[in-house]
């Protein structure tokens, strides 16, 4: 199925009749390798773990599955409703044949010669990027403006995006730290002395690390959505908006070219109707692109501005109800701990040193196996 977007999505940037839009970026490709990865670990410790520790592990793993795959509804559905709003892509055939044709389009792959070709295609447009076209007159000041702006910008966004991916990493590390520390607590007091103060003590605590731990996961699936995505799409958005702008300077260079052609024929009195021919379609298309450049130029500054707005403000709402909950457990722990009764000291004196219990190192290693690395504190 993302093949058949990516099909899409290639059609339209190689069509040259929308060589003065942007396109809308192709939808990354869906990834639960993770999650996959994570699966076969577990079931390779299954019989290893308690039923409790497993069943708290695969919870989180559907958890996590289930936010990969909104994620990944979530950007091939603004792709589709980018095409579906756009004044022009919206009537185009293999767009309507994309979405009202009922079976598999059965979109066959590139091939490797076609990889290939793309490859050199694209060093083939950085080389005129940056030799050709860098130092190209423009008398446009509208569109000189944009190049600067969309240069430094989308370097900007690139590299916030990088920032917000490393920050989501550290809150899914720690998310999988607190988990490790429930299913420790979880098994630190033997069932023997499940009724004394100290087993309350470690459930109370249990407890708070697991709620504490669902918070963070929601969190962090919240922000990878709402604000890492969110940056990660517009840089890919800023990245067409400078494919528009290559294409135009690239019409730009073709139209001058011509120019210098109908000169030569004209010296030389030899295929001036021909010069004149291809110096009057390159002016055409490069009329014809900047105008269209223009009005998209103008509207990508209305739709980011909209589009970060939205996001942000329902990212800061999700972070106010998720700091809420944080500050309802954190009241909830310290009641229950008030209402622990501490043991007497007679009976801490006559209890056997040994008589709280510590994971096993079977159970750490059972731990180190699903989640694939060492517990630092087993």
């Amino acid at each position: 199925m993302h093949e058949e977007f990516v099909w899409l999505h290639n059609y339209l940037i190689e069509h040259d009749q929308y060589a003065g839009y942007i396109v809308p970026p192709v939808p990354p490709k869906p990834d639960f390798d993770a999650s996959r990865a994570k699966l076969q670990r577990l079931g390779e410790s299954e019989g290893s773990m308690p039923k409790e520790d497993l069943q708290k592990m695969k919870t989180e793993l559907e958890a996590e599955y289930l936010a990969t795959f909104k994620k990944t509804v979530a950007m091939h559905e603004v792709f589709l409703q980018r095409l579906a709003a756009h004044p022009a892509l919206r009537h185009d055939h293999n767009f309507r044949v994309f979405l009202e044709y009922e079976d598999e389009l059965s979109v066959r792959t590139k091939t490797r010669k076609e990889k290939a070709a793309d490859f050199f295609k694209s060093v083939s447009k950085t080389a005129d990027e940056a030799l050709r076209l860098t130092n190209q007159r423009d008398e446009d000041q509208f569109f000189r403006e944009e190049k600067c702006l969309l240069t430094s910008y989308h370097a900007a966004v690139k590299d916030a995006t990088a920032a917000a991916d490393l920050a989501n990493l550290q809150r899914k590390t720690m998310a999988e730290n607190l988990l490790r520390v429930n299913l420790v607590l979880d098994n630190l007091v033997p069932k023997e002395r499940l009724c004394t103060s100290e087993a309350d003590l470690v459930s109370v605590l249990s407890s708070f690390f697991q709620g504490y731990q669902k918070i963070q996961v929601r969190l962090a699936s919240d922000e990878d959505l709402k604000f890492s995505d969110t940056l990660r799409y517009y840089a890919s958005d800023a990245g067409a908006a400078k494919d528009l702008l290559y294409r135009r300077s690239r019409a730009l260079a073709d139209y001058e070219a011509a120019n210098r052609a109908l000169d030569k024929a004209r010296a030389k009195m030899k295929d001036i109707q021909a010069a004149e021919d291809a110096q009057f379609a390159a002016n055409d298309r490069f009329k014809t692109i900047s105008e269209s450049a223009r009005l998209e130029l103008e509207d990508f500054k209305v739709r980011r501005i909209k589009y970060f707005q939205k996001n942000l403000v329902d990212f800061a709402e999700l972070q106010v109800k998720h700091a809420k909950a944080h500050i309802d457990l954190v009241k909830s722990t310290l009641d229950r701990l008030r209402d622990i009764q501490p043991a007497s000291s007679s009976s801490v004196m006559k209890e056997p040193a040994d008589s709280v219990g510590v994971p096993t190192t079977e159970h750490a290693a059972s731990l180190d196996d699903a989640f694939g690395s060492t517990v630092p504190f087993l």
